[in-house]
């Protein structure tokens, strides 16, 4: 995934200006950034939202240009995105959307249930999706989603947000199985980004990377645990100025 001088509106507003990004065939990186700082809206912008505007700059995965292409171009070309809030839908079965996606993505039936058992997912396949379903077992749900679509590149919206520490740990687990972190690097295939607010997720699952979005730009980049503690300590504006003191006087 390549991304050049990205810039999105939404609404006619201006979100994001001038991002580049990017990302290894194998590689993981996680996004930090404030409320507001746009990062869920570089993810809707990288699927194809139409209600995400590219107002100038270029998005490049596989080596092709796909700024101008439809989200349904893009997810059969392997993308796909877990949001942080799905809605919840009424008289549509989650079995049978899992079962429409393993259709198109050519995933035995029998692979639905494996994921399903290995996410506590089998007593929700005959519910309505996400109705009546807590914050975890909508995260589960996606995630299961996910596995069966099986993406070359998967972007992951805040997974830890509203989720005990009980479920955190699977969703870790299902994570990293989904994104290949499970695998020694040189055999890892699949990409993605995970955008996490709090960091909890970083404790199951590892990245390459990490990444701060701060006033619609990318303004920091570093080894992401180191980013996750100055933010802590000294907030995003800190760690932002932080980074820009270090960028200017390297020694």
């Amino acid at each position: 995934m390549r991304v050049v001088n990205l810039g999105v509106k939404v609404g006619g507003r201006k979100v994001l200006e001038n991002v580049n990004l990017y990302i290894k065939k194998g590689d993981t990186i996680a996004l930090f950034g404030p409320n507001g700082s746009g990062k869920s809206t570089l993810m809707n912008a990288l699927i194809g939202n139409p209600k995400y505007k590219v107002s100038n700059g270029r998005i490049f995965f596989k080596g092709e240009d796909i700024t101008e292409k439809e989200t349904d171009y893009r997810v059969r070309m392997g993308m796909g995105i877990a949001f942080q809030t799905p809605p919840a839908i009424s008289g549509v079965k989650l079995i049978d959307v899992l079962k429409k996606i393993a259709e198109k993505r050519g995933v035995s039936e029998e692979k639905i249930y494996e994921y399903a058992e290995y996410l506590n997912m089998t007593d929700f396949l005959e519910r309505e999706i996400n109705k009546g379903f807590s914050g975890g077992e909508v995260k589960r749900s996606e995630l299961l989603q996910l596995l069966v679509m099986n993406p070359d590149f998967a972007m992951l919206d805040e997974p830890d947000s509203g989720v005990d520490l009980d479920n955190i740990a699977l969703i870790g687990e299902a994570i990293k199985k989904l994104l290949q972190r499970d695998l020694p690097k040189r055999r890892r295939e699949k990409s993605g980004i995970i955008i996490t607010h709090t960091g909890n997720i970083l404790d199951y699952v590892d990245t390459d990377y990490g990444l701060i979005l701060y006033e619609g730009r990318i303004a920091c980049i570093g080894n992401p645990y180191d980013i996750l503690e100055a933010v802590r300590k000294n907030g995003y504006e800190g760690c932002v100025k932080k980074c820009l003191r270090e960028f200017k006087n390297p020694m």
